[in-house]
């Protein structure tokens, strides 16, 4: 049993290193962020990585209060997220949908 949860560990600790290179390799780029707690949506550009834990510039969420800010949010509080890349399909800007 003990052999089972020592592998867990190690695959949890690589997956969360390889989550980490892959928020570090879109610095400057925008992202779309789902969370499971309040405010649950985020879109903005991702200024840096703080230990385990995004620094974002917030251009969008539910409330217009909370926008244009910048927030820090733990990578285990990310349910969902993409980030934009040059040549893939863009995160639409909220005017985009009128």
């Amino acid at each position: 049993m003990s052999s089972y949860y020592g592998n867990y560990d190690a695959v949890n600790t690589m997956h969360d290193e390889e989550l980490l290179k892959h928020f570090q390799n879109g610095i400057g780029c925008r992202v779309f962020i789902l969370s499971p707690s309040f405010p649950f949506m985020f879109i903005g550009e991702i200024l840096s990585i703080v230990e385990d834990a995004l620094e974002i510039f917030v251009e969008t969420t539910h409330f217009a209060q909370l926008e244009n800010r910048t927030w820090v949010m733990h990578i285990d509080n990310i349910e969902v997220f993409y980030i934009e890349r040059p040549g893939e399909p863009r995160i639409p800007e909220l005017n985009d949908l009128q």
